[in-house]
């Protein structure tokens, strides 16, 4: 049996990782190879090789309470969306609360992790670190779980541009970005429309000349304040992903792109890309279309080449005087402490049971928590992730067989490549509920609507019209948390909290508003129960014979 475990990496995946050990009983010690926690979210002023990296103003996208840990909420002072020192306050607190720093070895590289050779035996692996004097040690243990992230090593593909060896300018990756100081008065290309991209060309068109976003493809953009000013992702809801289950994805395209296009049009502002909406993660950015509306940010096509300090874009127009070049590129990913064996490749992405377990090997007890990507905060996915492992680790739930995961590998990457633009640097998408879904029934913590229906229906009024948060998933089942059905019925008070800073007088709500909820929460009953129906036609009629009187 699993009892002394290897973590790597202190990051959020980390830290929720080594608590899910402690929760199963186990002794887990973590290794983190800088000297503080955090990971991604602890910013340093210069990057360090090999290690994720963040700019000064950062500024999460998540909602609070869709990334905050399912039994730890984010206090209710906090901002809705937090800069990155208030994430790393929040780990702080997250790791001071479940006494996980005695657990955790500071400035301790992991240099190898290998099978021992009585592997087939005993499933352990030998794992070789580098302490922070700079000497070796070896030790072994029963399980090993990765969580070093996938944001450590840059893409920066200065082959793909003919001619970058004559630019005259400077250039670098965004991994190095700290703040636009070097860019004050400067004529500044940024290459690339992810969400780093869209960040660094809006706060270099502050103090730039001007700024040119260059995108191969285009982007769709969203804003993080929606209807009524409330987060955007607070309309992830289940019953929204019921109806993504129900209603053809075409014409949910079709409605998707009508809404952001009213806001502004992206073919007008030479956004739109190739893509249909929930094709691709869309890029979160309030400040973007405002900066293109104003001139501050030119829209621009791919780079087709570079002539000395002349920039020339695909549809032969070109930028004359170009000062830096910031490659918003992506990053690739390795674990080069693992064997090559422990590696099992699924066309572009690295193939993993439930994105989590190699299927290969004898024995599954090494396990990769946090390498997923989805419209979700990583926090929440990372925790069932290291929820199930754990599970797995203890004998609790058993894994299918080599042949078995291999095949639902291979079935997860044709329906990533149907479902969704994927290339190398980014191979991996899954829908965020589904996905919590799916882990959260292996480890028996999925809430059953249908119970919740008939034996709580104001929290499943909560649970099913309002947002998927982790909450739910310490309703019932293993880890199930007393404060869960509390922090849910709370959710909105600590979204309203942070903005009590001039106190207003607020009228009741009308009896015809009251109405309409009502109207509005009998649809989403009806609506569930049909879903349900659709999906398990025998469940319904099961638990209503549970409420019917027994007769002798």
């Amino acid at each position: 049996m699993v009892q002394r475990v290897a973590v790597i990496g202190a990051g959020p995946s980390g830290l929720t990782s080594v608590k899910a050990c402690l929760d199963e009983g186990m002794e887990p010690t973590c290794f983190e190879s800088s000297d503080d926690m955090g990971g991604l979210w602890k910013f340093k002023e210069v990057s360090e090789p090999n290690r994720a990296s963040i700019y000064r103003s950062l500024t999460i996208n998540i909602w609070k309470e869709m990334m905050c840990y399912s039994d730890f909420p984010i206090p209710a002072d906090y901002p809705n969306y937090m800069h990155h020192s208030k994430i790393l306050k929040y780990f702080r607190l997250y790791a001071e609360h479940f006494k996980l720093l005695s657990h955790i070895r500071f400035q301790t590289s992991v240099k190898r992790v290998t099978q021992r050779p009585d592997f087939s035996r005993t499933g352990q692996w030998e794992v070789v670190i580098e302490n922070k004097d700079g000497l070796e040690e070896r030790h072994v243990f029963d399980a090993v779980i990765c969580c070093s992230g996938h944001f450590n090593y840059p893409n920066l593909p200065l082959k793909d541009f003919p001619g970058m060896e004559t630019f005259e300018g400077t250039y670098f990756h965004s991994w190095d970005y700290k703040g636009p100081e070097d860019m004050y008065g400067k004529r500044v290309v940024v290459i690339g429309i992810g969400n780093s991209g869209g960040d660094i060309a809006v706060e270099g068109s502050r103090v730039a000349e001007q700024v040119y976003l260059s995108t191969r493809s285009g982007a769709w953009v969203i804003r993080q304040v929606s209807d009524n000013g409330r987060p955007v992702d607070r309309f992830n809801t289940r019953f929204v992903h019921v109806m993504f289950k129900l209603v053809p994805m075409s014409l949910l395209n079709w409605l998707g792109e009508k809404k952001l296009n009213a806001m502004y049009d992206h073919a007008m502002y030479g956004l739109k890309p190739k893509h249909r909406l929930f094709s691709q993660i869309p890029v979160i950015n309030d400040d973007l279309p405002f900066k293109i509306l104003s001139g501050s940010v030119l829209v621009k096509p791919n780079v087709k080449e570079i002539r000395g300090s002349t920039v020339v874009f695909d549809d032969d127009s070109s930028v004359e005087n170009v000062d830096m070049i910031v490659f918003a590129t992506g990053y690739n990913y390795d674990f080069p402490y693992l064997p090559n064996n422990a590696i099992y490749k699924s066309g572009h992405r690295v193939g993993l049971y439930k994105h989590v377990f190699p299927p290969n090997l004898e024995h599954p007890t090494l396990a990769i928590v946090g390498f997923i990507h989805s419209d979700g905060a990583i926090m929440p996915q990372a925790e069932m992730q290291a929820r199930f492992v754990t599970r797995v680790f203890r004998g609790h739930k058993k894994l299918p067989s080599n042949q078995a995961m291999i095949q639902a590998v291979e079935k997860d990457t044709r329906n990533i490549a149907k479902n969704y633009v994927v290339s190398k640097l980014t191979p991996i998408q899954v829908d965020f509920v589904e996905y919590m879904d799916d882990l959260a029934k292996d480890i028996g913590v999925r809430p059953s609507l249908l119970w919740l229906l008939f034996t709580d229906f104001p929290l499943f009024k909560r649970v099913f019209w309002g947002p998927v948060t982790a909450y739910q998933y310490r309703l019932m089942g293993p880890g199930k948390w007393e404060g869960a059905r509390k922090a849910i019925f709370t959710q909105f008070d600590r979204m309203y909290q942070p903005l009590k800073t001039r106190k207003l007088q607020v009228n009741e709500s009308s009896t015809t508003g009251r109405l309409i909820k009502l109207s509005l929460t009998v649809m989403a009953g009806g609506a569930a129960l049909y879903y349900v129906q659709v999906r398990n036609p025998t469940i319904i009629p099961i638990l209503m014979s549970k409420f019917h009187p027994q007769t002798a």
